[in-house]
């Protein structure tokens, strides 16, 4: 079952007028300066931190049942001494959980800026881990750190993509904190339908705790207001690896830097990063044709081939049991340590005679 999106492209003209529409400034609009994003983060620390240790869970049940989903997390306030300060140990401890006991503590820099933030892994998943970039089948709730509110909700599966693109709000994008976690986690070792329904088995299940500044931060969304710490839970089914331009070329592997951020690769500067510009280095030869192509044929009974390093599925197709797998790899054919769709002294065309 494959559900890939952004399998058309999306017109650059576009993408660069909407750039230039969102860069356009209104002389009666006072902007407000945000927070500093270290100080922010000392005060966000401390209050999931609060929360984390003012609270408990009904560990013992994922403990011993399997296949469970967000709706069987149950959270619960911890109670309090005569102090008003929470106590250390919940009540029937041997089934319930401090999540401050249970969380794993994680760190990232992001916009100059150091975080923290948490996570409670309640199931591995049996199948593969997301990158950053890919588009991910999911169910969750997300809820106000603060006030317990939820803001957001979704009962049965849906797709998101966790990369989104600039001025485009239809081409999807996740907030930092799920781009870090959800690649933490494995998708289901299988699936089967049943009637109709889809029913997943052994599938990323936890909760994440996420500071403001790896959430929206001072962009208030509705139901979330500015600086708003952010806590969700949510199952994690499937993925699918996102090629934004269709050039051969997985989005993840367009991060030259390794920053999980795509944004700010743009190796021939014309304003399109890497992932979403069909000519990467600008030698007027498309990325995808300096790429060399390949054709594995599958007969029936036959193993999958291993594609080598930096080799990349482009499509499949089947007819009579036989599977057609097409792929590419990058090349660097005059050995200079960079590859052909980055180096604009290159201008081989590997297609150039099936097109011709």
């Amino acid at each position: 079952m494959t559900f890939r999106t952004f399998k058309k492209y999306i017109p650059l003209l576009v993408f660069v007028l909407l750039l230039i529409a969102c860069n356009s400034d209104d002389d009666n609009f006072v902007q407000i300066p945000d927070r500093d994003r270290t100080e922010q983060q000392l005060a966000d620390k401390d209050s999931i931190e609060n929360y984390l240790k003012g609270h408990y869970y009904n560990s013992s049940l994922f403990e011993t049942q399997t296949n469970l989903t967000i709706d069987d997390i149950v959270i619960t306030e911890m109670p309090v001494d005569d102090d008003g300060n929470y106590l250390e140990i919940p009540p029937d401890p041997t089934n319930n959980t401090r999540l401050w006991d249970a969380v794993e503590i994680k760190t990232t820099t992001y916009e100059d800026a150091e975080y923290e933030y948490y996570i409670l892994r309640l199931n591995q998943g049996g199948g593969e881990s997301p990158e950053f970039s890919d588009q991910v089948r999911v169910v969750y709730e997300g809820f106000l750190e603060d006030t317990g509110e939820v803001f957001d909700e979704v009962a049965t599966p849906i797709e998101l993509s966790m990369q989104g693109i600039p001025g485009i709000p239809e081409a999807g994008g996740v907030i930092r904190g799920w781009q870090l976690i959800l690649s933490e986690f494995n998708t289901a070792s299988s699936f089967s339908i049943n009637n109709g329904v889809v029913e997943y088995n052994d599938y990323g299940l936890g909760m994440m705790f996420i500071p403001s500044g790896l959430g929206y931060f001072s962009s208030p969304v509705p139901d979330v207001p500015s600086y708003s710490n952010l806590i969700f839970k949510f199952e994690l089914l499937q993925f699918e690896v996102n090629d934004h331009d269709g050039d051969g070329i997985p989005t993840y592997i367009e991060d030259l830097d390794e920053n999980l951020d795509v944004l700010d690769d743009d190796t021939d500067e014309d304003g399109l990063p890497n992932y979403f510009d069909l000519d990467d280095d600008g030698d007027e030869v498309r990325t995808l044709d300096e790429l060399v192509p390949n054709t594995y044929t599958i007969n029936v009974g036959d193993p999958e081939p291993t594609l080598g390093e930096n080799e990349f599925e482009l499509s499949r197709s089947e007819s009579s049991g036989v599977i057609t797998i097409n792929t590419v790899s990058l090349v660097d054919s005059n050995s200079n340590g960079i590859y052909d769709h980055l180096d604009s002294e290159v201008t081989i065309n590997y297609n150039e005679d099936e097109d011709s």
